[in-house]
């Protein structure tokens, strides 16, 4: 990641008991300053449920409504089957992977 990316990390477990939790820490200043880019990092994600997607989803509105760029990095396999089986996958793009 670069300067112009700022990376928010997702806890091991994000089901229904602490994903509003986890939305509520959600820092306004992560999406509305500097960055052109939001990147959820999803790759310590091992407990989750479709709350983990509305987390991502609102990750998104915040990002989208301070004119940034949001994409998700790591995902695991089941939490991308949720996104296609909730019709929601093409709003949670994967991360650009970066060139070695």
């Amino acid at each position: 990641m670069n300067g112009n990316t700022a990376v928010l990390t997702l806890p091991p477990v994000l089901t229904h008991a602490v994903a509003a939790g986890f939305a509520r820490g959600l820092k306004p200043e992560l999406f509305a300053a500097g960055p052109a880019e939001v990147v959820a990092d999803a790759g310590a994600l091992q407990q989750f449920d479709s709350s983990a997607l509305a987390v991502l989803l609102e990750c998104r509105r915040h990002a989208l409504a301070a004119g940034r760029h949001f994409s998700v990095r790591g995902a695991p396999a089941r939490l991308r089957e949720l996104a296609e089986l909730y019709g929601v996958a093409e709003l949670i793009p994967p991360a650009a992977v970066a060139a070695a």
